[in-house]
């Protein structure tokens, strides 16, 4: 299938963990991600339910390998000063926005130049948008994942 790039955006709050926990909880939830073992393009007796756990989602060995092609593929964010490692996700740093898009406080009017910043596979990356004036309004993670 190959990997895929996904992104969100939820309303600001300081609390970037448990936003980051709530939007996973909302994707599983509604079923926004891809689930290899229920896929249309296996035969039908051979499709399994929707998980009803995350655990049960990730005990499947074919999820592990393909993913989910979304945030759910992202497990933890790390600190400033942690090196990104597989199924991680960091924020840019306001001096890492000012390198890379000239400015501490970015827009979603800067969204589409995200991808100037470090990103890999099975990484995501997260972002606090503010307004005109400056002031935090949502927070944007986004990432690529998937095989």
């Amino acid at each position: 299938m190959g990997a895929s790039g996904w992104d969100y955006s939820v309303p600001y709050q300081e609390d970037l963990v448990g936003a980051f926990d709530a939007l996973r909880r909302k994707v599983f939830e509604e079923r926004e991600y891809y689930w290899v073992s229920g896929a249309d393009w296996k035969p039908e007796k051979e499709r399994l339910p929707w998980p009803e756990t995350e655990e049960e989602l990730w005990a499947d060995e074919m999820a592990q390998e393909a993913g989910t092609h979304s945030i759910l593929d992202i497990f933890r964010i790390i600190g400033p000063d942690e090196e990104p490692d597989y199924s991680t996700m960091k924020q840019v740093t306001e001096e890492e926005a000012l390198r890379v898009l000239g400015t501490r406080k970015p827009t979603r009017a800067h969204v589409p130049r995200f991808e100037e910043f470090d990103h890999w596979r099975w990484y995501g990356r997260c972002a606090v948008l503010h307004d005109d004036r400056g002031e935090p309004q949502e927070i944007y993670f986004w990432g690529f994942s998937g095989d």
